[in-house]
């Protein structure tokens, strides 16, 4: 049976968060918009993390912590109007400190989304090395990125949305990065059920910026099984191959012909044991597309997923160049997740909307570079409807 959860106390380190469960059958509650604040814990160092709900008042409601700025859970209804969290992650802060630094649920990710080759990159004539935590790559801000900060909250209400605003500064040299990058990350739930996400960032210094968020999805509920059904389509003729190590190879390749098309729906798990070495490298899905956008950092339609059974459909579009579908090839079983049911291979899909991975040392690929005087200027909306 489905379920909803609605988390009903707070957490401290070492304690469990109390998880409560509704079924699904039940209708949601008429929300109205809104935003309140709970405290979820305190980390070691003593430093508290909040949690933020918004709501829609259309059935759509988002629960981010301020630890990663990690979007915990998203509820929202199927066809019959029957709400669940529909993303990946953990009850308790405790977990998302100690398990986390694989899945990365939910999270905020910088400065430097995806990997960059053998962690190191050449800036104004300046090589930097940053922490190796991926082989022998760099991946998603090193060893303490974005995913592990407590962001300053802000709450937005407006007359028709609500929204929270993240702040994080970090300083010259933190992970190795140069300049001390000041940044903005924007969370705003519409009364169209629509999550916006908008990111911003200025540096002092020359450095490089790549901003996601990695929320896992399962439109069918989280905890209920693999994703392998969801039909997937994206905007996408081609996409980056990687090398064994999975740093693109510095080409752009044609998707046609390939199990990479996704220009048509497809079923996420229909070409995914197909016998493509691109496949075998990544144990699946774990690459870059490029998307198809007539003006360049114009908001553009990325992706659309369908999951037959629910009938729930999430629509993103993106400023980005780009976007990382990844098939939770990685997860093995080894933890449970909100619902308490343990997550397994293909049990979320995660679509990160990005600048292409390694860029910095990829000529070919758009700039990741950040001046001062500049700003990172990036937005990504979530839309979340259910076909009859």
């Amino acid at each position: 049976m489905k379920r909803i959860l609605a988390i009903t106390a707070a957490t401290v380190v070492g304690s469990a968060l109390a998880v409560s469960a509704v079924p699904a059958g039940a209708s949601p509650a008429h929300d109205r918009p809104g935003i309140s604040k709970e405290a979820f814990g305190t980390l070691e160092d003593g430093t508290k993390v909040d949690r933020y709900t918004l709501t829609s008042g259309r059935g759509v409601r988002v629960r981010i912590i301020t630890y990663g700025g990690i979007v915990q859970t998203l509820e929202t209804p199927d066809r019959h109007g029957h709400r669940t969290n529909v993303v990946l992650g953990f009850p308790t802060l405790k977990d998302y400190v100690d398990l986390n630094g694989g899945p990365y649920f939910g999270a905020i990710i910088g400065r430097y989304a995806n990997r960059i080759a053998k962690g190191r990159f050449t800036l104004d004539g300046k090589t930097y090395q940053l922490a190796i935590n991926n082989g022998e790559n760099s991946l998603h801000g090193g060893l303490k990125g974005f995913n592990t900060k407590v962001w300053k909250a802000e709450p937005i209400e407006s007359g028709h949305s609500v929204g929270l605003r993240l702040d994080y500064t970090s300083v010259d040299g933190e992970e190795h990065y140069p300049g001390t990058l000041k940044t903005t990350v924007t969370y705003t739930l519409t009364s169209r059920n629509e999550l916006h996400v908008a990111y911003h960032a200025t540096t002092d210094q020359a450095t490089v910026v790549n901003l996601t968020n990695h929320t896992y999805f399962n439109l069918a509920g989280e905890g209920t099984g693999d994703v392998y059904d969801h039909r997937l389509t994206l905007n996408a003729s081609r996409y980056t191959p990687v090398d064994t190590t999975q740093i693109p190879t510095g080409q752009i390749a044609a998707v046609k012909g390939t199990p990479f098309d996704f220009t048509r729906p497809h079923a996420i798990g229909e070409r995914i044991r197909a016998n493509d070495p691109q496949l075998l490298i990544g144990q699946g899905y774990d690459h870059n597309l490029v998307l198809d956008q007539r003006h360049p950092g114009a908001l553009t339609e990325a992706a659309r997923v369908t999951d037959p059974h629910s009938g729930r459909v999430l629509k993103i579009s993106t400023t980005e160049p780009g976007v990382q579908f990844y098939s939770g090839n990685f997860l093995d079983g080894s933890f449970a997740g909100t619902s308490g049911r343990v997550y397994r291979q293909g049990d979320g899909f995660a679509l990160e909307t990005q600048h292409f991975p390694d860029s910095p040392n990829q000529p070919g690929f758009p700039s990741t570079v950040l001046r001062p005087g500049e700003s990172f200027d990036s937005t990504t909306v979530y839309g979340f409807s259910a076909a009859r």
